[in-house]
């Protein structure tokens, strides 16, 4: 059983953190959170969609690419990934750095995954699907 501590005005608040005991839809987020709640909304829009979520699943995967390597891995249209790969860099779910190639003298652009892409993969989505994989073993 939790103490209770203090009061959020009728939401009583514990000894374990700081969150209110009920959920209050108007309080989701503590008021010094890094990120607005419209932030992580943007970040699960993104991996509504297939080819993105399939992105950052290979980025977490295989560490880095450039958008030819994932189109070719992906067997998806290079422009299809180059635009789904900028949306996951906009909402911070991906990287993208530039790098020189010096024996072809151009710079060429990777993408990896963000530690909250890998985090959202991992600790969300992920876990969901692992206990696919651990139902079926289960049961087959």
């Amino acid at each position: 059983m939790t103490t209770v501590v203090g009061w959020n005005g009728d939401t009583p608040m514990t000894e374990l953190d700081s969150r209110p005991e009920r959920a209050d839809p108007n309080r989701i987020l503590p008021e010094e959170s890094v990120l607005e709640l419209d932030d992580y909304l943007a970040m699960q829009a993104a991996l509504a969609d297939e080819t993105q979520f399939r992105l950052l699943y290979a980025l977490t995967e295989e560490g880095s690419a450039d958008s030819s390597e994932l189109a070719e891995l992906l067997d998806v249209d290079e422009d299809r990934v180059q635009s789904s790969l900028e949306e996951l860099v906009a909402v911070g779910l991906a990287q993208n750095w530039l790098r020189n190639e010096p024996e072809t003298d151009g710079v060429y652009s990777y993408y990896r995954a963000s530690s909250l892409g890998e985090g959202l993969l991992e600790d969300g989505i992920g876990d969901l699907l692992d206990g696919e994989w651990d139902t079926l073993d289960r049961y087959a």
